[in-house]
């Protein structure tokens, strides 16, 4: 190890960060800090020795939050969490290069994190995605009544965590369009893009994912695959269980689009299943940690310590996933909630909570409880929410 002090920092205290620090404690990293943007779950664990704060979108309060890390550190092992930290650390990132290893592509970063470059790669090299048209003008709105409905309307950069625009629109058919495009229209305005993707049949059971960590010499070290049970708070939501259940050729898909994207760092590309043609089709590349991530560890895959021992220039253990046993890893918060609202979920909580060979739960530790505390104020104040809307009080 060349460096005498580095540090581990986890940008984000939610289910991916907190997933995050159990990894790299348990590897034996020491040193592991968190730096969010307010008081958060991962922020109660006692895995962690040093934590800050910073301004959401204020990419100089980030650097001047590592500034005061590296007083303390010699090296800082940067693991986001979030789409908006990435661009934020792209900012900064020749004001901090000397002393943090930032896990990305400096050369690609911002254009790899649009849907749409992402979409032009897989009809470049023959990877199956759905259908779809660029929304930069008004007028582009129109290409979308010459697509088949039902059809699937997403930013080409995650701009929720900044503005107010919805994460993905659906629309059943052309009256939902029509109904819909003065907001669109308004959003446009406010110079925010869209894809309109053909929505590709079936529920949240049939999103696969592959992971990787591939290193600035371009080399996948270590790597693992897995789906989504189901998501929060619908198809189109967040993870709420997950597995490592998933066919080859997402490995194959997911390992070629690292490749020829150039990418580094911990990457994700998501596929979902279309039964019309049995491909797997590329929905969204997540260029950092999400927050079904743990899955890889408990079926034998470090993604995270695999980046710290790059980072610190250690060398990396090659590691093969298990797939004898079935793995589920359980956000029971997310699990509750969908039970309470959505109709017919019993036979996915059932299957999700009770099914497998291991059984894992995020957020919940014996030895780390005041994380799990903290959430579950989060999930009496959900479910009771989510019931009350069910009984049209609120």
């Amino acid at each position: 190890m060349k460096y005498k002090n580095p540090y581990a920092l986890v940008l984000g205290g939610y289910v991916n960060g907190y997933s995050i620090i159990r990894e790299l404690y348990e590897c034996g990293v020491k040193n592991i800090a968190l730096f969010d943007y307010g008081s958060s779950l991962a922020s109660k664990s006692n895995k962690i020795n040093y934590y800050d704060n910073f301004k959401k979108n204020d990419a100089n309060s980030l650097k001047e939050a590592l500034k005061k890390l590296h007083k303390k550190s010699d090296y800082i092992v940067i693991f986001p969490t979030d789409d908006l930290q990435l661009e934020n650390l792209y900012e900064i990132y020749n004001d901090i290069k000397d002393f943090c290893f930032v896990p990305f592509n400096y050369n690609n970063v911002i254009q790899s994190l649009d849907k749409y470059v992402q979409y032009e790669f897989c009809e470049k090299y023959n990877i199956p995605y759905p259908k779809t048209v660029n929304i930069e003008t008004i007028e582009d709105l129109d290409n979308i009544t010459d697509m088949m409905f039902p059809v699937l309307i997403k930013p080409n950069k995650r701009e929720d965590l900044t503005t107010s625009v919805f994460r993905s629109l659906f629309l059943k058919n052309i009256k939902d369009f029509d109904k819909n495009k003065k907001l669109l229209k308004d959003f446009i305005e406010q110079k925010i893009t869209f894809l309109a993707s053909e929505f590709i049949p079936g529920d949240d059971t049939n999103i696969y994912a592959y992971v990787g960590y591939r290193n600035q010499e371009g080399i996948i070290l270590n790597e693992w695959t897995g789906k989504k049970l189901t998501q929060f708070p619908d198809n189109f939501g967040v993870f709420s269980s997950g597995s490592n259940e998933a066919p080859e050729v997402v490995k194959q898909q997911g390992r070629k689009l690292l490749e020829v994207m150039d990418l580094k760092g911990i990457c994700e590309p998501e596929f979902k299943y279309d039964y019309r043609d049995g491909k797997f089709k590329l929905m969204e590349i997540n260029l950092r940690s999400m927050m079904w991530h743990r899955v890889g560890n408990l079926s034998g895959v470090n993604i995270q310590y695999s980046q710290w021992l790059d980072a610190i220039g250690v060398e990396v253990p090659k590691q093969v996933q298990n797939k004898d046993k079935i793995v589920h890893f359980v956000y029971m918060k997310h699990e509750l909630i969908n039970l309470v609202c959505r109709k017919g979920y019993w036979k996915h909580f059932r299957h999700n909570v009770f099914g497998g060979d291991v059984r894992d739960f995020a957020v919940y530790n014996r030895g780390d409880i005041k994380p799990f505390l903290y959430d579950l104020k989060g999930l009496v104040k959900g479910v009771m929410g989510q019931c009350l809307r069910q009984l049209g009080i609120r």
